[in-house]
């Protein structure tokens, strides 16, 4: 049987091949070829010559044909895409909207499938969905729906992407119960599989659990011991490991998921590969192999520095990672992860951003428009309709685009703050003092100096700045001194003034306590604020802000997330982790409240 099919979907050609002209001259030559699999570059003796006619005979439709042969039976990517335009360049001398669809189709599964590139692959699909807006082929059009809900899938949008892969395996589900010529149904059985394999993924996301098993025993049955879909066949077995992990048969899972591994990772579907690393690295994990849950683990992060690329479902193999090496404590491997985590979230961000609001834009909306184009000829209400949901999407994506850019801004300046406390740089002593010109340094004499300053230490280290309505001459009093010298010693070696000067010990003093003791990350804001002598919670909040970068609310959010995912998923290190934290605690010179 010829396998027709290209990267990850494989609808990319045959269906007009197959209404081959009989024993025409590119018949003849082509027969020659079309049982070599795919990327087989010994094709090229012969599709050489098909081409070489074809540009003789000035046969258009036959050389585009010729052009995207050659995409399939190339072994180079680059070589892939340099076939791809020529294949655009022949269809638009076509003049024919199905084969110019159909080619920039082609091009866009090449950025998917190979590069994983999804902001260039989603503008040659939406090329191709302008040019198959009027065609009646179906198949072309249903090929456009699933790589459209690809990219949906990708941003998170479960539902709508659902609809696209139901629609698609319908159609070609139907197609399957026709008399059709082998290569044609070939096309469509790769179609129902791969259509089925992603609306397995979507009801996975969307936590409907008994379907997601009912369809995976479908696909494993059809695929099953089949050559021309073991490719499929991996897919399901993938889903199959994921789902016993679910259920916590983690032996089952295992041998289901490295089953399902050499399929893949023969046609180089990285992507999909990294879903395996990952979820057999959860399973070792889970049975307390902690070791070899990290080589699977760093082989997500290998396939990242390669390829420039991960989904955002793996971004949990990072935080995985990083604890681990915090509670081995291991700085500089935590110090990498904690990085590459910053970058992958910087990566998903900026796809996310460009991508749904393409998507909505180009896609979305320009159907919407069509749509009402087609109310208006019925009612006026469709009006108003179609502009109330464009304007719904245009800005529900604003505001998810917003909400990303400041979650992203809250983790980045969390892990700064994070950093400072975890190396001991937290404190007010160890940040930089202004330096002092000698004109305007005071007059007083260096012994006086010396000792308010070792009164100061000792302030600090008892923690007197909590007092509540703490002012200079309060103490100054205590330190057996005066409010002029007080405030000059203050501004010369601290480098700020009184207020910003117990403000700051104020905040680092709580930071820490938050960040060490979990006591305090369920006390109310109010009680945060009176527990480090600040009168009001407004005041504390903005202090808090100004000083660290991040609301008290946002940074204690955070640090419960990280202490229950902790908790969750390196069980055995808690009690590492706890007297980590004790050390850490007692090197900051942070005693229990009195």
């Amino acid at each position: 049987m010829k396998k027709v099919c290209f990267l990850i979907t494989c609808f990319f050609f045959g269906i007009y091949y197959s209404q081959k002209e009989e024993f025409s001259n590119y018949y003849n030559i082509k027969k020659n070829y079309e049982n070599y699999p795919e990327n087989d570059v010994r094709a090229f003796k012969y599709l050489n010559n098909y081409i070489y006619l074809a540009k003789k005979e000035n046969n258009n439709k036959q050389l585009a044909q010729g052009y995207e042969d050659a995409v399939f039976y190339s072994s180079s990517e680059k070589q892939k895409l340099i076939y791809a335009d020529s294949t655009i360049m022949a269809s638009l001398l076509t003049k024919n909207n199905d084969l110019i669809s159909d080619a920039y189709l082609g091009k866009g599964v090449i950025y998917y499938f190979n590069y994983k590139k999804y902001k260039p692959a989603l503008e040659e699909y939406l090329k191709a969905y302008q040019y198959s807006k009027d065609s009646k082929d179906d198949y072309l059009k249903n090929e456009i729906l699933y790589h459209l809900g690809v990219v949906k899938s990708h941003l998170g949008y479960y539902d709508s992407a659902l609809a696209h892969f139901q629609k698609a395996n319908s159609f070609f589900f139907k197609k399957l119960q026709e008399k059709a010529h082998p290569n044609i149904i070939f096309n469509n059985k790769k179609g129902y599989y791969n259509t089925l394999h992603r609306i397995i993924v979507c009801q996975r996301n969307l936590k409907r659990y008994n379907s997601v098993d009912s369809l995976i025993i479908t696909g494993l049955l059809r695929t099953k011991n089949d050559r021309d879909f073991s490719q499929e066949y991996g897919y399901f077995l993938k889903e199959k490991g994921i789902s016993e992990f679910r259920k916590k048969d983690y032996q089952s899972a295992l041998a289901s998921l490295k089953k399902s591994l050499p399929p893949i990772v023969k046609i180089n579907d990285f992507a999909w590969a990294t879903v395996d690393y990952f979820y057999i690295g959860k399973s070792y994990l889970a049975i307390n192999k902690p070791q070899k849950a990290l080589l699977y683990f760093q082989k997500v992060d290998s396939v990242f520095n390669k390829h420039n690329f991960i989904l955002p479902e793996l971004r949990e193999n990072y935080e995985l990672l990083i604890y681990h090496y915090k509670n081995e404590k291991n700085n500089s491997k935590e110090l990498y992860y904690t990085k590459q985590l910053l970058r992958a979230d910087q990566l998903i961000s900026k796809d996310f951003a460009y991508l749904s609001s393409t998507i909505h834009k180009e896609y979305d909306t320009k159907t919407l428009l069509d749509e009402k184009e087609k109310l208006e000829k019925v009612t006026s209400w469709g009006i108003q309709i179609i502009a109330g949901l464009i304007i719904l999407a245009i800005s529900l994506v604003t505001c998810i685009i917003i909400r990303l850019k400041n979650e992203q801004k809250i983790k980045l300046n969390y892990k700064i703050l994070e950093e400072k406390i975890i190396n001991y740089s937290y404190l007010p002593s160890t940040r930089s003092i202004t330096k002092i010109k000698d004109e305007d340094k005071s007059v007083l004499n260096e012994t006086m100096v010396n000792n308010i300053l070792k009164k100061l230490q000792s302030f600090e280290e008892r923690h007197g700045f909590i007092e509540y309505g703490l002012t200079i001459n309060k103490l100054a009093n205590k330190l057996n001194t005066n409010s002029t010298y007080l405030s000059q010693i203050i501004n010369e070696y601290k480098g700020v003034n009184f207020n910003r000067y117990l403000g700051e010990l104020r905040i680092n003093y709580i930071t820490n306590k938050l960040y060490n003791d979990k006591v305090f990350l369920n006390y109310k804001i109010e009680t945060l604020a009176e527990k480090c002598g600040i009168a009001s919670r407004t005041n504390f909040s903005n202090l808090f802000m100004e000083i660290n970068g991040i609301r008290p609310t946002d940074f204690i959010k955070k640090r419960q997330q990280d202490m229950k995912i902790n908790c969750r998923n390196f069980p055995k290190f808690n009690k590492i982790q706890l007297m980590s934290n004790q050390t850490s605690s007692s090197r900051l010179n942070l005693s229990k409240e009195d």
